[in-house]
């Protein structure tokens, strides 16, 4: 029997399969901990993260409380939106690293998108 991390990765390989970033529009990755989230917009060609966030920034370091939860995964996709227009990127593509649309990546790509990111 696989376990869920196994199953994850395989998802997410089948994504990638599909999906890259370019330098006109880059890859929007998210990863998820117990405790925390993560995001980053790379460029594939170059193979180099160009803005990334996440609920262990300073920026965070004032909150009180569980740093993975919907709240803050919002609040972690507005900064990286916030970021990525202050580099004069606009348009990303989506990676949910194998993970379902849903919950805490789905609260990260809300706050993206209402912060001004398109995808």
């Amino acid at each position: 029997m696989k376990s869920i991390t196994e199953a994850r990765i395989r998802r997410h390989e089948r994504i990638r399969k599909e999906v890259s970033g370019t330098p006109e529009r880059p890859r929007l990755s998210v990863y998820r901990s117990l405790n925390h989230i993560y995001a980053q917009i790379i460029d594939d060609s170059q193979g180099s993260t160009l803005v990334a966030a996440s609920t262990l920034d300073k920026d965070f370091s004032g909150e009180k409380g569980h740093k993975g939860n919907v709240s803050m995964a919002k609040k972690v996709g507005e900064l990286i939106a916030k970021r990525a227009l202050e580099k004069g990127l606009k348009k990303v593509v989506f990676d949910r690293g194998g993970y379902l649309y849903h919950g805490r990546v789905k609260a990260l790509a809300d706050g993206a998108r209402e912060a001004g990111l398109e995808f």
